[in-house]
C-alpha cells in the first residue's frame, strides 16, 4: 500500500469512528471551519475533526500521532495569533462540545471546551453564580482559562485558572487523564497558565461564586480631560478594594481626537459601591456615564460590539505596573495618530486576589498589582495592514521604558521564543519538564510553545 493509499484508508477509518465529522480541503464546510476571529489568519489544515465527544478527541489525537501531524485545538477561535488552526496540521474543532452541568449546592460547574463565555455565564447566572472569565463574551472558555483568564472578578476571586478544581485532558499518547491537586498534580499545575501545550482539555471543573448584579459600566472623558483622567485613574485603581476591578482605554472619538474611558465593576456589597466608584466619576467632566446596577452577564457582553467578525487584528501587549505622566503622554500622542478609528489602547487591571497568589502556585507566574497593557489594533481593509502594524510596533517600542518584560500569554502573537519565555516567566523551566513528560514529541505546538528540552 502506498503512503497516499494508507492515508486515504486511515482517513476513511477515522470518519467511521467519529460521532462528529472529518473535513478536508474541498469538503463543503471546510472553509467556514478554518475561519477564526482574526481575519488576517488564512490557514489550511490537512484535516479538521469536528468533535462531538471525548472519544472523537481521542481518535483525532491518535490519527495525528500516527501520521506525524501537529495538533491545533479550536474552541472559541479568538486567539489573535490564530493558533486554533494550522497549515498542514490536524485541527480539533471543539465547538459542538458545549455541555455544562452546574451544581448550585456545591457551587461548581463542569463545562466542555466548546463553550463561549456567553454560554457559560448564562448557565451559571441561572443559579446566581459566576466565576472569573474574560471580558468579551464571544471568547471561548478553554483557551482563556488555560492562559490564565483575566476578567472582571479577578480582584475578588482570582483568575479563571485560580478557580479550576479539575480538568479531564487527552494527552499526546491518546490517554484520557483527570488532573487535580491530588491526581497528576504536575499536569494540573501546568494547565493553569501553561496554555494548550500538554493536551486537549475536554472538561473543566470550576469553582463558582455568588454573583448576580454588579455596579458597573463605562465613564468617558473628553480629549481635554484625557491626560488628567488617565493619570488620576491609576492613582485610584491601585488603592481600590478587592471588590472593584477596573480597566481604562484610549481611543479616537468621532472628531479624530484621543479620548479616555474607563470601566468599573463593583462586585461587593451594593450599599458600598457608590462611594467607592464616586472618585472615578470625578476625574474630569464626563461626557458619558453608564455606571449602574446591571446583571453580571450584561457587563460580560457590553464590549462585544467592538469586535465584529471579519476585521484584521494585530496586537502587542505587556504588563505595566506604573503609569507616569510620560507614559500617559506617549499613549495619547500615538492614539491621536492611530490609522484606524477601531483601534484602542487598553489597561485591564489585575488586582486583589489574583495579584497575591504565590507565583509558583500555578503555571501563571505574573502575580502583581498591574495592568495588562494591550495595543489592540483592528481595521477592515487588508490593504491597510502595513500602516496599522507599523503604528502598533512604534507605540509598543515607545512604551518599552514603562513596561515589564512579562506578557499575558492570551494576548501574545507570533513573536518568537524570547517573548514565549516572557509569557511563562519564572515557571518556564518547570513547564519544560511537564511538557517533556506528557508531550515529548511536541504534538501540541500551535500555541506559545514550550520546548521539550531546555534551550
Amino acid at each position: 500500500m502506498t503512503q497516499r493509499e494508507h492515508w486515504t484508508t486511515d482517513l476513511a477509518r477515522l470518519g467511521a469512528e467519529l460521532r462528529g465529522q472529518v473535513l478536508t480541503r474541498g469538503s463543503a464546510e471546510y472553509d467556514a471551519s478554518r475561519r477564526v476571529f482574526n481575519a488576517m489568519i488564512d490557514r489550511y489544515p490537512a484535516v479538521i475533526v469536528r468533535c462531538e465527544d471525548v472519544s472523537d478527541v481521542v481518535h483525532g489525537v491518535d490519527f495525528a500521532r500516527r501520521h506525524g501531524l501537529p495538533v491545533s485545538v479550536r474552541g472559541g477561535g479568538h486567539s489573535v495569533a490564530g493558533s486554533a488552526v494550522s497549515d498542514a496540521g490536524l485541527t480539533l474543532d471543539m465547538r459542538a462540545m458545549t455541555r455544562i452541568q452546574v451544581d448550585p449546592a456545591r457551587r461548581i460547574a463542569v463545562a466542555e471546551p466548546g463553550l463561549t463565555l456567553e454560554q457559560f455565564d448564562a448557565a451559571t447566572a441561572a443559579h446566581g453564580l459566576a466565576t472569573t472569565l474574560g471580558a468579551v463574551s464571544m471568547t471561548g472558555i478553554a483557551g482563556l482559562t488555560l492562559g490564565g483568564g483575566l476578567g472582571w472578578l479577578n480582584g475578588s476571586h482570582g483568575l479563571a485558572c485560580d478557580n479550576l478544581l479539575a480538568v479531564d485532558i487527552v494527552t499526546a499518547d491518546g490517554r484520557l487523564r483527570t488532573a487535580t491537586d491530588q491526581q497528576h498534580a504536575d499536569l494540573f499545575w501546568a494547565v493553569r497558565g501553561g496554555g494548550g501545550n500538554f493536551g486537549v482539555v475536554v472538561s473543566f471543573t470550576y469553582r463558582l461564586h455568588p454573583v448576580t448584579t454588579v455596579l458597573a459600566g463605562g465613564i468617558t472623558y473628553p480629549p481635554e480631560d484625557a491626560h488628567a483622567a488617565l493619570s488620576r485613574y491609576h492613582e485610584l485603581a491601585v488603592t481600590s478594594p478587592d471588590e472593584l476591578s477596573t480597566g481604562a482605554s484610549a481611543w479616537l472619538n468621532a472628531d479624530g481626537d484621543a479620548a479616555v474611558s474607563m470601566t468599573v465593576c463593583w462586585s461587593g456589597a451594593p450599599e458600598e459601591g457608590e462611594s467607592v466608584i464616586r472618585p472615578f466619576r470625578q476625574l474630569g467632566a464626563p461626557v458619558g456615564d453608564e455606571v449602574r446596577p446591571i446583571p453580571y452577564v450584561a457587563l460580560q457582553q457590553a464590549g462585544d460590539g467592538s469586535f465584529p467578525a471579519g476585521r484584521q487584528h494585530y496586537w502587542k501587549s505587556s504588563f505595566l505596573r506604573q503609569l507616569p505622566a510620560e507614559a500617559v503622554d506617549t499613549v495619547l500622542r500615538f492614539t491621536a495618530q492611530a490609522p484606524s478609528p477601531h483601534t484602542t489602547v487598553g489597561f485591564q487591571q489585575m488586582t486583589g486576589v489574583a495579584s497575591r497568589i504565590d507565583p509558583a502556585a500555578t503555571a501563571f507566574a505574573h502575580r502583581a498589582e498591574q495592568y495588562d497593557f494591550l495595543i489592540l489594533s483592528q481595521w477592515d481593509d487588508p490593504a491597510d495592514s502595513p500602516d496599522n502594524i507599523s503604528w502598533t510596533r512604534s507605540l509598543f517600542s515607545a512604551m518599552q521604558p514603562f513596561l515589564e518584560p512579562s506578557v499575558y500569554m492570551n494576548n501574545l502573537g507570533d513573536e518568537g521564543p524570547t517573548r514565549v519565555r516572557a509569557a511563562y516567566g519564572s515557571n518556564y523551566d518547570r513547564l519544560v519538564k511537564v511538557k517533556a513528560a506528557y508531550d515529548p514529541d511536541n504534538l501540541f505546538r500551535f500555541n506559545p510553545n514550550i520546548a521539550t528540552a531546555p534551550a
